[in-house]
């Protein structure tokens, strides 16, 4: 019975892992995360008013003691909160390069000297049009 718990575990920490790696801070992300939260809430409240139900719990799952399943519980979140900053810290990442990339480009055009500047504008948007009648009486 214990092979299939841990199993079990294994199972649940690579599919946590490629969940939350997979999307962004979107809205159901979120709504799992907080979903997650109360329910750790509400077992971390019941482990403290019954400790024998954990025991209990732990009993039916095949692990000897209601510590070893809290244990195993940290590991699980654990491993979560490192994918999940991992996550958003390249997201960070990917925003300050982007940034940094604007500002460089925002810093060289206002270096430029005006009449540079504006040449460069010019042959990013080319000739002038010509109007109607000029362009007829050519």
């Amino acid at each position: 019975m214990q092979i299939v718990v841990q199993i079990f575990l294994v199972l649940a920490v690579v599919i946590l892992s490629l969940a939350l790696m997979r999307g962004g801070s979107n809205a159901r992300h979120l709504a799992i995360r907080r979903i997650m939260l109360v329910l750790f809430a509400c077992v971390a409240a019941l482990s403290i008013f019954f400790p024998r139900l954990l025991s209990q719990l732990a009993g039916v799952f095949g692990i000897g003691r209601g510590t070893d399943l809290v244990l195993y519980g940290l590991i699980v979140s654990f491993l979560v909160f490192m994918a999940t900053t991992y996550q958003r810290f390249r997201h960070m990442e990917t925003t300050m390069t982007k940034l940094s990339r604007r500002i460089a480009l925002d810093e060289t055009n206002r270096t430029q000297s005006p009449a540079m500047a504006a040449g460069v504008m010019a042959a990013e948007v080319g000739p002038p049009n010509l109007g109607q009648a000029e362009a007829a009486a050519e």
